[in-house]
C-alpha cells in the first residue's frame, strides 16, 4: 500500500516518546535503523498488522508534549503504516487526544449531573490560581463532587478525587469483603485472604463444570444488559478459531456510576483473577482488561496486579494485556470497545455477528463488565447453589450499587437483588430534605417518583415499573431540584457522547436538546403541547432505529421526566 505521509516532521521528544513505545524502527529483514541515515522504515504486512497499537502510540504522544501534532501523528502513521486520514480521524475522536497545543497543566472538571452543584465554585477557584480549566463529563467521583482530573505535561492522568467510599459493615459481603481489608497493591495479602482459591477450584475443576455452575448460578452481567454469563462464555468455547479473547470491560463512564472504579483501585487481583477463570472455561488465548483513561489509580494498580500475577505463574502462560481509552462514553459499548482496541475509531457495528463468533479481530470474545468477572470467584468458590439463595428467582446473587446525590452517606454498596429502593436509602443514610425523584441508572435511565421507593431492586422489579437497573447507579434528587437543569445536561451529554455513525442517534441527540431548551426559554414553535410531541417523536425513532444502545436510551429519562411532570422540565 503506497502512503502520501504528512509532511510534518516529529520533534526529538515526539520521536522518542514513539519509539520508546513502539521501539527502535527496523528495515524489512529486522535490522534496526539508524535514524541519522535517513533510511525509511519499512514495515510491511507486519507493521500493518500492528494497527491495534495506535491508540497507545496516541497516548505515548499526548503523554509527552500534551497534545498531538501533525509532525508526531506523522510520525505514528509512519511507523505503523496507517494513512494519515484515518489516524487523524482516530486523534480527533477521542476527547482527551487534543491536537492543539496546551498549556503545560489542565484540570479537568466534572460538571456532569451531580458534580453540577460544585463545579462553577471549583471552576472559579481554580481560574482565579491560574490554572487552565476544562468542563467534563462524569469522571466517576460523583459521591465527592466536584470531581477532578489532572492533566500535566510529561505525565500520564493523575485523579484528583479518592477511591469512592464503601460504607457498609464488611461482614457478610461478598463482592466488597476485600474492600479497605486487602492491600490492592500486594499480591501476598491478597493470597493471604484467600485470593486465588477460586482460580484453583475451576482448575480442578474444568472448563465444563465451570460453564455448569455458572449456568446454576443464573449469574447476568452487571454492567447493564443482563445478559447470562454462562451463555456467552459456553458461545465462545463451542465457536471455531484457534485464537480467542476475553476482555473486562472498565471502560465504566456512565454518568452516576462508581463501583467498578471501587473494584479496580481497592481490589484488582480480584478482577484479573476472574478474568483467568473466564479465560479457562471459554478456551481463550488472549486477555484483555480496557480501563478509561479517567481513572488513573485503576490503571496503575492494574498493571501492578497484572505483572505480579505473570510474575507468580498465576496467568498459566495467557498473556494479559492492559489497555487505556481516551474519553469516549460510547467506547463502553462491546463492539465500540474491539475497535478501540484495533486503532479504529470506537464506533458500533452492527449485530449479528455476535461477539461469541466475531468480536475483536473478527474471532469469538467473551467481553465481561467489572462486576460480572468479580462475582465469578463467589459463584464457583462458595458454589452455585449458594449464590442463587441469594436475591430473587431471575436475579440472582448480590449487586453493587452506586449511589449519590441528596442522600447522607453515598457511595458503593451491595445488596442482595429484590432489595426495596427505598429500604436502600435509608442505608445510605436517609435523604437530604424530602424525596423529588430518583434518577435509576444513571444519564440513560429512569426517574422513578417518591411513590414508587417500595418497588424491588431486582431485573424483574424494574422492569415491573417501566425502568432498568443499568449500570447500578441511583442519584436520589430532593424536592428542590430544578429538574429541567438535570434532563437539559443528560441532553447535552448524549448530544456530546453521540459517536455519530447512525442519522438516528446523530441528529435524534441534537433536536432532543434543542427542543428542551426551547421549553426551558418559552420560545417554543407552535405549542408546549407540539415541542412535547415532537420529543415523543424523535424518543421514538432514536430508541427503534439507532445502531446500539446509547440512541435506544438517550431519550429514557427525558420520557420519564416529562411523564412524572418533575418541576422544571416543562416551563
Amino acid at each position: 500500500m503506497d502512503l502520501r505521509l504528512l509532511a510534518a516532521a516529529p520533534t526529538d521528544v515526539e520521536r522518542d516518546a514513539v519509539d520508546a513505545f513502539l521501539g527502535l524502527p527496523k528495515d524489512r529483514d529486522g535490522d534496526r535503523i539508524d535514524q541519522a541515515s535517513g533510511r525509511v522504515a519499512l514495515g510491511g504486512h507486519q507493521m500493518r498488522a500492528e494497527r491495534h497499537r495506535l491508540l497507545p502510540a496516541l497516548h505515548a504522544l499526548r503523554n509527552a508534549r500534551g497534545w498531538i501534532s501533525e509532525g508526531g501523528l506523522a510520525y505514528v502513521c509512519e511507523r505503523l503504516t496507517v494513512p494519515p486520514a484515518e489516524a487523524y480521524g482516530v486523534a480527533t475522536f477521542y476527547a482527551l487526544l487534543g491536537l492543539h497545543e496546551r498549556p503545560n497543566r489542565v484540570v479537568h472538571v466534572c460538571d456532569d449531573i451531580m458534580c453540577a452543584r460544585q463545579s462553577e465554585a471549583t471552576i472559579i477557584h481554580l481560574e482565579s490560581d491560574g490554572v487552565s480549566v476544562v468542563r467534563s463529563p462524569c469522571l466517576g467521583g460523583c459521591s465527592n463532587p466536584a470531581a477532578t482530573l489532572e492533566d500535566a505535561v510529561g505525565s500520564t492522568f493523575a485523579s484528583g478525587s479518592e477511591t469512592p467510599p464503601v460504607p457498609q459493615e464488611r461482614d457478610g459481603l461478598r463482592l466488597l469483603c476485600r474492600i479497605g481489608v486487602v492491600d490492592p497493591t500486594s499480591i501476598g495479602d491478597y493470597e493471604e485472604h484467600g485470593g486465588f482459591s477460586a482460580l484453583r477450584r475451576a482448575r480442578e475443576l474444568g472448563p465444563e463444570q465451570v460453564l455448569a455452575e455458572l449456568e446454576r448460578s443464573n449469574l447476568r452481567g452487571r454492567g447493564g444488559a443482563a445478559f447470562p454469563t454462562a451463555v456467552k462464555w459456553r458461545g465462545v468455547r463451542a465457536a471455531a478459531g484457534a485464537v480467542k479473547h476475553v476482555i473486562a470491560n472498565g471502560d465504566e463512564s456512565e454518568p452516576g456510576t462508581f463501583k467498578d472504579r471501587v473494584l479496580m483501585e481497592a481490589d484488582p487481583f480480584a478482577l484479573v483473577e476472574g478474568l483467568l477463570i473466564a479465560a479457562e472455561a471459554t478456551g481463550a488465548t488472549k486477555a484483555w482488561i480496557y480501563v478509561r483513561a479517567e481513572y488513573p489509580t485503576a490503571i496503575e494498580r492494574l498493571g501492578a496486579a497484572i505483572a505480579a500475577i505473570e510474575t507468580a505463574g498465576w496467568n498459566d502462560g495467557l498473556d494479559i494485556e492492559l489497555r487505556v481509552g481516551a474519553g469516549a462514553y460510547i467506547c463502553g459499548e462491546e463492539t465500540s470497545l474491539f475497535a478501540s482496541i484495533e486503532g479504529q475509531r470506537g464506533e458500533p457495528r452492527q449485530k449479528p455477528p455476535f461477539p461469541t463468533t466475531s468480536g475483536l479481530f473478527g474471532q469469538p470474545t467473551a467481553i465481561n463488565n467489572i462486576e460480572t468477572l468479580v462475582a465469578v470467584l463467589d459463584v464457583i468458590e462458595r458454589g452455585a447453589k449458594a449464590f442463587a439463595a441469594i436475591g430473587t428467582k431471575d436475579s440472582t446473587g448480590p449487586k453493587l450499587f452506586s449511589v449519590s446525590g441528596d442522600v447522607h452517606r453515598p457511595g458503593v454498596y451491595e445488596l442482595p437483588f429484590g432489595t426495596p429502593l427505598g429500604e436502600f436509602i435509608a442505608l445510605a443514610g436517609g435523604a437530604e430534605g424530602q424525596i423529588g425523584a430518583v434518577l435509576l441508572g444513571g444519564a440513560a435511565g429512569t426517574f422513578i417518583g417518591p411513590d414508587d421507593l417500595d418497588f424491588e431492586l431486582s431485573i424483574e422489579g424494574a422492569n415491573g415499573v417501566g425502568a432498568m437497573l443499568g449500570s447500578g447507579a441511583v442519584m436520589v434528587f430532593n424536592d428542590s431540584t430544578n429538574f429541567g437543569t438535570v434532563v437539559r445536561r443528560i441532553a447535552a451529554f448524549f448530544r456530546d457522547e453521540s459517536c455519530g455513525k447512525c442519522v438516528p442517534c446523530r441528529i435524534g441527540t441534537v433536536r432532543q436538546e434543542e427542543a428542551l431548551i426551547r421549553l426551558a426559554e418559552g420560545t417554543v414553535i407552535g405549542s408546549i403541547e407540539s415541542e412535547v410531541r415532537l420529543l415523543a417523536d424523535i424518543d421514538a425513532v432514536m430508541t427503534d432505529a439507532s445502531i446500539c444502545g446509547l440512541g435506544r436510551t438517550a431519550a429514557s429519562a427525558v420520557r420519564s421526566a416529562i411523564a412524572l411532570e418533575l418541576a422544571g422540565v416543562i416551563t
